[in-house]
């Protein structure tokens, strides 16, 4: 059995590198789009919607909804390759305790 401090370094360290992956999930941005490209987003790691833009073909009297589809749509693909990059870090960061279902670690 290992002893208390080894464990106790081992989980500094552990901390130590869910801090780091915070702080890259904090950095990322990530992009949505749809319509074949003719609408774009893009998110910060907090989920915060940073930028939209769109074809001006789509500024069309009438056609409301169609944009108001194509911002969804790309703001989920956005979300969802956000959600999976900040799985795969934090799942990096916590090493061979990935998977393991801690209560309040982050992964």
């Amino acid at each position: 059995m290992k002893d208390i401090g080894s464990l106790m370094k081992q989980a500094q360290a552990m901390q130590q590198k869910l801090a780091e992956a915070q702080e890259s999930v904090a950095a990322l941005e990530i992009e949505g789009t749809s319509g074949g490209g003719m609408v774009r987003v893009v998110l910060k790691g907090s989920g915060e919607l940073k930028l939209v833009e769109m074809d001006d073909s789509l500024m069309v009297p009438g056609e409301g909804d169609v944009l108001s589809d194509l911002l969804v749509a790309a703001h989920a693909v956005a979300r969802q390759k956000l959600e999976a990059q900040t799985a795969d870090l934090m799942k990096a960061a916590a090493g061979p305790l990935a998977g393991l279902k801690i209560p309040g670690m982050p992964f």
